[in-house]
């Protein structure tokens, strides 16, 4: 399956900007079931410099300065490739998720160290009494550990609802708990919080949806956004399998990966500071297309 991918940022400013340093999660990674042909990153106007590196993470990162007075910024990353059929695991084939946890737990000295680090809470996502008591019945004595995940997923999808004006990118987790409403980021964070909660890895992963319209109606160019989901480890045969709560299924062909960390602030995908401007406008489109899917998923929150 091809996929066609062009995110556009714009800031408009009330005054003009002197210096203005970002930092981008855009690229889309290269994976095993996500092949990328071409990719490339435009901004007007022209940054003074560029500098691209791997984080932490692995995920691609550029940096862009600004040493010129500008009173706009547009940044536009366009992306082609394929996307495979991942290979996912039969859920009652994966471990009991005690012995995952356990595999997880140690004085520093855990057994997969690689995925230790998602089983800690992160700023964005602390650890929450409430929604953990609210995520335990998921998690049955001896359940294999994807059982549980998807149990989880479809617990959170069925109980939370889908609100963009319920939320915004500051909201605490607690809060969007408290409402039982929000976007995928929201989504994202509680299954990763509930996750943790019960001694498990729990990833972040920021990418994009191709969605489709309902039937009879248009798509609309730009009605794609930035989406967000999980990714659980499952031991080492499974390893991390991708859960999307937002829509309560698997990730699969429609799902692009763009970057992956403890939480959205590991990977938001523009990002800056900045000296004057005033106040700013913020616009961001996002087109993803894809040559199958019909059925009509939430796309994310355009964050």
């Amino acid at each position: 399956m091809r996929f066609r991918l062009c995110h556009t940022t714009r800031y408009v400013y009330s005054g003009p900007v002197d210096i203005a340093h970002h930092v981008l999660h855009l690229d889309v990674r290269r994976l095993p079931f996500q092949d990328v042909m071409r990719s490339r990153l435009s901004c007007v106007p022209e940054p003074s410099s560029l500098s691209e590196r791997n984080d932490h993470f692995g995920n691609r990162v550029t940096h862009l300065h600004f040493g010129q007075p500008h009173d706009s910024l547009a940044i536009v990353f366009t992306a082609e490739g394929r996307l495979h059929a991942r290979n996912v695991p039969d859920d009652l084939a994966t471990p009991p998720w005690e012995t995952i946890a356990a595999q997880l737990r140690g004085d520093g000295f855990p057994e997969v160290i690689a995925a230790s680090e998602f089983a800690l809470p992160s700023p964005l996502v602390p650890s929450l009494p409430d929604l953990l008591a609210f995520a335990r019945p998921c998690f049955e004595a001896g359940a294999p550990v994807l059982v549980c995940a998807r149990r989880l997923t479809r617990t959170i999808n069925a109980a939370f609802r889908y609100d963009p004006a319920a939320t915004d990118v500051a909201t605490p987790l607690a809060q969007a708990f408290r409402l039982r409403a929000g976007v995928c980021q929201d989504f994202a964070h509680l299954q990763i919080s509930a996750l943790r909660g019960m001694g498990l890895a729990a990833r972040y992963v920021s990418g994009y949806l191709a969605t489709r319209p309902p039937p009879g109606m248009p798509a609309l160019r730009g009605a794609d956004a930035s989406h967000a989901w999980v990714s659980v480890w499952c031991g080492a045969q499974a390893g991390w399998i991708d859960l999307d709560p937002t829509n309560d299924c698997l990730a699969g062909q429609r799902h692009v990966v763009a970057a992956w960390g403890r939480d959205y602030a590991d990977v938001s995908p523009v990002r800056g500071v900045l000296s004057g401007g005033g106040a700013h406008r913020l616009e961001v489109g996002v087109d993803l297309d894809v040559d199958d899917g019909t059925d009509t998923m939430h796309g994310g929150d355009g964050r």
